[in-house]
């Protein structure tokens, strides 16, 4: 009896831990600089990577890997992408956007065609993620302030139908910031959307930016948080190990969130 009692216990047991909750995945991030990380010194400049973690379960580590200035084809050349999917594991998601910087022709080091370079490094990204047991996710290029007759505008083009149609093609779960940005910017409006990018002017009294900034392409603490959260909501509804993990309605993405930091607690008053 004390047996049959010990493999019933057991049984319990396995049972039980196989219906645990899934462990909480890791994100990898690779992208450029309006995703990357920057030091205090560079504040109130800041990629959306840096504060994606606010709107994930506290488990979730994210391995923000995006680097200024590059494109699909320099951050391969310059090793960055050998040295992220080193990292990889079963079970890691992977989030990849590119495609301001492949845009530019005059630089040979970083342009590559929608059609074909930039399809191809991708391409090569979600192999190559897939190979190591994680799970890719695209990210189409996130929109530059831009407007044209009071209406928001695409500046990315055929960068952005490239993602789509390799998404599409490869079964690859995607993230359509550029078309998600685009509609919040049209949503804010041509001035009310300026606080979401870096516009200072020299009597703000920045220390970064002593002769004020007017920068349409990155984005300010305000402007960071806001692209996160449109980030996470498009992650918790894609098929992947991170979706149970995502928090999209976090505080710390929302409007006025702010901690001069890549925080996600409130900043907390000193008595006094």
């Amino acid at each position: 009896m004390r047996t049959i009692a010990t493999i019933l216990a057991l049984a319990t047991l396995a049972g039980a831990c196989s219906h645990q909750a899934p462990q909480p995945p890791r994100v990898i991030i690779v992208g450029d600089s309006t995703a990357s990380a920057y030091g205090p010194e560079r504040y109130p400049r800041m990629g959306w990577g840096m504060v994606l973690a606010c709107g994930l379960s506290a488990g979730v580590t994210v391995d923000n890997r995006a680097v200024s200035g590059r494109s699909t084809k320099s951050f391969i050349d310059e090793g960055h992408w050998s040295r992220a999917i080193a990292q990889a594991r079963p079970g890691d998601v992977v989030l990849i956007q590119f495609g301001h910087n492949d845009e530019k022709v005059e630089d040979p080091t970083r342009f590559t065609q929608p059609a074909g370079a930039f399809t191809d490094n991708l391409q090569r990204f979600i192999e190559e993620v897939r190979a190591s047991g994680a799970s890719p996710v695209l990210v189409t290029p996130v929109a530059r302030r831009r407007f044209v007759d009071g209406r928001a505008a695409d500046s990315h083009g055929a960068y952005d139908d490239a993602v789509r149609a390799l998404a599409a093609a490869t079964r690859t779960p995607m993230v359509d910031l550029a078309s998600d940005s685009l509609a919040f910017l049209q949503s804010e409006g041509e001035e009310g959307s300026r606080r979401f990018y870096l516009h200072l002017e020299p009597a703000d009294g920045v220390a970064a930016y002593p002769q004020g900034v007017r920068d349409d392409t990155h984005f300010s603490e305000h402007g960071a948080r806001a692209i996160a959260r449109l980030v996470a909501k498009r992650l918790a509804t894609l098929a992947t190990p991170l979706r149970p993990f995502v928090r999209a309605r976090a505080r710390a993405l929302q409007p006025g969130f702010i901690t001069r930091a890549p925080s996600c607690d409130p900043v907390q008053k000193v008595p006094g």
